[in-house]
């Protein structure tokens, strides 16, 4: 909002600069008018332009148009209402504007010589209305549209905290779940995934703590990494884990809790019911003709029917594809490629520029 106010005020600014210039390219033009009007004239004839400073006030008293339309705005005075004051103001304007000097200096001329100025200064006067209030209209039309764009930013930001909010308890409730059910059959394991959890609790809680949910993909992947150190606890030699990672992505940023959720999808479905070993594929690259930061995970276990992946009441794979839609606007964020018996793939698309910019 306070960028909308600068820019308005050097908007105003810079047509009241316009304003003044306009005049004067006015004055000179009537200057050159007249000594062309007379060319038995060999010398400017300067005491000839005396009578043009009458334009000075004229300008001042058609300026007064500027405030008279932010009065009206401020009042929503109807369309009726305004043809009504300008009706009346335009042939007020335009008869002092010739009877005035008539009166102080004389009338040098018939009144039927008038009757063309009178009618021309009314047109002045409707053009400069109109100018004025075409602006007035523009900056309220700008100011709806910083206010809707306000507003869909305020609830994109609450519904992103809303979505946060969800899949925070939802990996916090998986994990604790793990983590039980390896009590159970290994307490020194659990011991040492309870320490790995507080690690993955800590990184959880910094995001929130520090109101941004930007971290970098080494973050994330060190964040990955100790899930699936978890996780190979409960799993043991079943879970094997591969790794395709671009040198020059790390660096780059995306929104915290973004691609364990996608990890945790394959270890639930392609690894909890069954036991058989299973390959867990990770991915990331960086393309550089599309912008894109790609991330995929992949798994070798049972697969689904793609219809039924996307009529599922899963938390995780829809969080983070309304995370994907409200941060960049794009619905193809998230791509789902998978069938029955094919195993299971997940390709996330992140734009680098914007999130690098946002992040820096």
């Amino acid at each position: 909002m306070e960028q909308l106010t600068t820019t308005m005020t050097e908007t105003t600014g810079r047509m009241w600069r316009n304003y003044a210039y306009g005049w004067l390219a006015y004055m000179l033009l009537l200057a050159v008018v007249l000594q062309l009007a007379d060319p038995s004239t060999h010398a400017y004839n300067w005491r000839g332009l005396i009578p043009m400073l009458w334009l000075v006030p004229q300008a001042l008293v058609l300026a007064l148009h500027w405030p008279l339309s932010g009065w009206m705005e401020r009042r929503n005075v109807s369309f009726a209402a305004r043809g009504l004051i300008h009706g009346v103001g335009a042939p007020a304007y335009a008869i002092l504007s010739y009877g005035l000097p008539g009166l102080i200096y004389g009338w040098t001329q018939p009144l039927s010589f008038y009757v063309w100025p009178v009618l021309y200064s009314m047109m002045g006067y409707g053009v400069i209305a109109t100018a004025f209030h075409m602006i007035r209209a523009n900056d309220a039309r700008r100011r709806q549209e910083v206010a809707v764009q306000q507003a869909h930013a305020l609830l994109v930001a609450t519904e992103l905290n809303a979505l946060r909010s969800k899949l925070n308890p939802h990996f916090l409730f998986n994990t604790l779940h793990s983590i039980i059910a390896l009590t159970r059959r290994d307490p020194t394991a659990a011991e040492t995934a309870l320490f790995q959890f507080s690690d993955m609790l800590r990184y959880v809680l910094d995001t929130e703590k520090t109101g941004n949910d930007r971290v970098t993909l080494d973050d994330e992947l060190r964040f990955v990494r100790d899930y699936l150190e978890l996780e190979s606890l409960r799993l043991g030699p079943r879970l094997k884990v591969e790794w395709e990672l671009d040198a020059n992505a790390g660096g780059h940023v995306l929104p915290a809790l973004s691609l364990q959720p996608l990890v945790e999808n394959s270890i639930k479905h392609a690894f909890n019911p069954h036991s058989r070993p299973g390959r867990l594929l990770i991915r990331a690259r960086v393309n550089v003709r599309t912008g894109m930061l790609i991330l995929s995970v992949g798994d070798d276990g049972p697969g689904a029917d793609i219809g039924r992946v996307r009529a599922s009441n899963g938390l995780g794979l829809r969080t983070v594809e309304r995370r994907l839609q409200l941060e960049y606007g794009t619905d193809e964020g998230l791509a789902i490629d998978t069938s029955p018996g094919g195993g299971f793939v997940v390709t996330m698309a992140i734009p680098l520029a914007a999130n690098d910019k946002e992040f820096s």
